[in-house]
């Protein structure tokens, strides 16, 4: 039973944290319907930017600003010199997000080379939960993901349904058009979307590698996994995001748990499962 419950931990704070990278993601692929492979790489190159401001300042919570900052300001350059330019035509978005991913992982590979980097994590956050009722004790800093991605996934899904700019948001993606003709500034609604989804990424990258560690190879996993994780929760669904995470999450730790010669197979057969009853996905709509 002990086993049991660390696993089905293991797996919701994993899944939190592919959350906090497909959120981005969502509203990026998912909700706008910029195909942006590049997201992988926003991912690891705001961890590296994270780690290096937090050793430079000696603050965690500050590079977790400036990982969200920078990912921020270079996703909105993103959409508008180059989304802007190629709306709805998803092969060249492919292709063109296929090389800035390639040119942004040999550029940090040039800067930071090929080693392994691990953030000190804050005081507050280290040593291990007494968690009640379980009678296990899980870390401190898991348990933060955790509360983390339920904090952003709630702020997110208040932003896009409960202000303004979310619906500009939903409208714009819906009939930019008649958007337009209402007078309002879809380019800079939508800059500020990818903003936010490229910002989601950087944060991502700092509490990721806080919790495990920043290393080449790390943008193309975690670009897969918001790729799953957006196709079974169903596109542009900040709900969807969440359900698909954890699932993934949890068949990933159930698989390495209690088979790992054929783990790497059940994420991907919960995706087959849930195309087949769903195909716009869990909580995707036509």
């Amino acid at each position: 039973m002990r086993l049991f419950l660390l696993t089905v931990l293991n797996g919701l704070t994993l899944g939190a944290l592919y959350f906090l990278v497909a959120s981005g993601f969502s509203l990026v692929f998912g909700l706008m319907r910029n195909v942006n492979l590049a997201h992988g790489s926003l991912y690891l190159l705001g961890g590296y930017i994270g780690f290096d401001v937090a050793e430079m300042t000696g603050s965690w919570t500050l590079g977790v600003a400036a990982g969200f900052a920078a990912m921020a300001v270079l996703g909105a350059l993103f959409q508008i010199l180059i989304f802007r330019h190629m709306q709805g035509q998803d092969l060249r978005q492919t292709l063109v997000t296929i090389g800035i991913s390639i040119i942004l992982a040999d550029f940090m590979l040039w800067i930071w080379g090929g080693d392994s980097y691990q953030f000190i994590i804050p005081d507050v956050l280290f040593g291990a939960t007494s968690i009640p009722l379980m009678g296990i004790k899980y870390p401190t800093y898991k348990l933060f993901v955790l509360l983390s991605a339920i904090v952003i996934g709630i702020g997110l899904w208040l932003f896009l349904n409960r202000t303004r700019i979310g619906m500009m948001i939903r409208a714009g993606v819906d009939d930019r058009g008649m958007l337009q003709a209402s007078g309002i500034n879809v380019n800079l609604i939508f800059a500020i979307t990818f903003a936010i989804g490229a910002g989601l990424a950087g944060l991502a990258g700092v509490i990721g590698g806080s919790a495990l560690s920043l290393a080449p190879g790390e943008d193309l996993r975690y670009l897969l996994a918001s790729l799953i994780v957006v196709i079974v929760g169903g596109m542009g669904s900040v709900t969807g995001a969440a359900i698909g995470s954890a699932l993934i999450g949890l068949a990933d730790q159930f698989g390495l748990t209690y088979s790992p010669t054929y783990g790497v197979t059940y994420t991907f057969l919960v995706m087959v499962i849930v195309l087949a009853f769903r195909p716009t996905g869990i909580m995707g709509r036509q």
